[in-house]
């Protein structure tokens, strides 16, 4: 199973655009940038027909140490999810893209 990597999607960029490699690196470490900064600043990045990015707050819980058993506090924090549109679901399940609404 091969991983795309920063530098896999620069050089799609740069075969797919037409931008120089330079250019294409710097555009696509932009379009990151520009997510990150949203994403901490607690916002949805949402990317039609792809999904969307959404920060969510867990509260603080007691979780167990799994191997003495001893129970010790999990504090609060936020995790990013991921939640894929209809669009992609349907694509890498091999179906019929659906038409109309491409919301994520």
């Amino acid at each position: 199973m091969n991983t795309l990597t920063r530098a896999g999607l620069a050089e799609a960029i740069y075969s797919q655009v037409g931008l120089s490699r330079n250019e294409s690196a710097a555009l696509l470490e932009a379009v990151l940038e520009r997510m990150a900064a949203s994403l901490e600043a607690g916002q949805a990045v949402k990317i039609s027909a792809f999904g969307t990015f959404l920060v969510r707050q867990k509260g603080q819980r007691v979780g167990r140490n799994p191997k003495t058993g001893v129970e010790v506090p999990i504090l609060p924090r936020k995790v990013l999810s991921f939640r894929p549109s209809q669009v992609l679901k349907a694509r890498i399940n091999g179906q019929a893209v659906p038409h109309g609404d491409e919301e994520a």
